[in-house]
């Protein structure tokens, strides 16, 4: 899945330690290449006021992320996408289920960044074809039924994918940003921030309240031109709880202090467990443990958790990139869970909110808000 190419080279002088040789598309050029029909439009549309619902507690399902830690092989991301279709099918009155389409990954130090950078996997940063097979990927899981999230690292990438999303994350490393502060306040989906890396909740909060005002930035326009943008803020953001260098943090007592901590800053108690990173101690086998003690929090009454994240794949654990031949639906970053027990996790999950008896739309009694 190609765009047709813009990728024209540039002559005029660079600054002395940057060489520009090529030309990306702009979003707008993109999208009309690539475009999301009228009536995925409307289904995006909707799966983006399911999730706000959810999030003010108007929809009693548990929002639940769920997917590879990030894309690298179109096949085994579609056979994903597949699985999770027919399952969402089966668990929708308990759990509206959201695919993981990470195509941008952070690197602590170096690495592979993900499809959108460097989508041959052999260090050749082909970027023009990796935004297009990213969103080309995008729009098939939209084609299956299901809302799409990502996490948005470059605020320039995410231009090319933002009509496509029905929750975004902010990642750990990046909350403290001002400028991904600015750019979700720009953004008409959900959007979730994670604590810091040191497991503190201040750094999201922080962002959140920043998020939710108006501002005026330096940015590009859909035609890729340096442009002022100007935003309205965005009110549907909330707390995504990924454990820190002090361990993990989706305990009960570590879950009561966030919310208080949220509520003396003025938000509305909204989280999210990520049961991997910190929470599991990086080993995907522990992800259920987590997993099924929020939900039990949950299940004792505790409805500020309104969703959970998995990081999964086809088959369990992870390899490195550049040591042979891959393994077909093995992640190449972080380790994951594989589908087998993924698969297990939600429908005993649906089936433990079928048993607490709230249906969709309902609202219980002292909800925590």
């Amino acid at each position: 899945m190609q765009a047709s190419s813009l990728a024209l080279p540039l002559t005029q002088p660079q600054a002395a330690n940057t060489t520009v040789s090529k030309r990306l598309p702009s979003p707008h050029l993109l999208k009309q290449q690539m475009p999301l029909s009228t009536d995925l439009a409307q289904q995006v549309d909707a799966h983006r006021q399911a999730i706000r619902a959810i999030l003010e507690g108007r929809d009693q399902r548990l929002l639940v992320i769920v997917g590879p830690c990030s894309l690298h092989d179109p096949r085994s991301a579609l056979e994903y996408a597949d699985r999770l279709a027919a399952l969402s099918r089966e668990v929708d009155d308990k759990l509206l289920l959201v695919m993981r389409a990470y195509v941008e990954k952070p690197r602590t130090t170096v690495g592979w960044k993900g499809l959108a950078y460097d989508p041959h996997l052999d260090g050749s940063d082909d970027m023009h074809a990796g935004i297009a097979l990213s969103r080309g990927l995008m729009l098939s899981m939209i084609e299956r039924g299901l809302p799409v999230a990502t996490e948005l690292l470059q605020p320039m990438a995410a231009g090319y994918f933002d009509d496509l999303l029905a929750w975004a994350a902010i990642g750990a490393r990046t909350t403290e940003s001002q400028v991904h502060r600015e750019m979700v306040s720009g953004l008409t989906l959900p959007v979730g921030f994670k604590n810091g890396t040191d497991g503190g909740i201040a750094i999201a909060s922080d962002a959140m309240r920043s998020a939710a005002h108006p501002h005026r930035h330096f940015g590009m326009d859909a035609q890729g031109y340096p442009a002022i943008i100007e935003t309205l803020g965005n009110p549907h953001t909330h707390l995504v709880l990924r454990g820190g260098h002090s361990g993990p943090n989706h305990d009960a007592s570590s879950i009561a202090m966030a919310r208080q901590a949220l509520a003396k800053a003025g938000l509305p108690a909204r989280i999210m467990v990520d049961c991997s990173h910190a929470n599991s101690g990086k080993d995907p086998a522990r992800q259920p443990a987590v997993f099924n003690d929020v939900l039990a929090q949950r299940l004792a009454g505790d409805r500020s958790i309104v969703a959970v994240m998995i990081e999964g794949h086809l088959f369990d654990g992870c390899q490195a990139l550049g040591k042979g031949t891959l393994k077909y639906g093995v992640s190449i970053t972080d380790a994951c869970l594989g589908w087998s027990a993924t698969e297990t996790l939600l429908r005993e999950a649906a089936q433990k909110l079928q048993a607490d008896g709230c249906k969709p739309g309902e609202t219980y009694p002292g909800q925590v808000r």
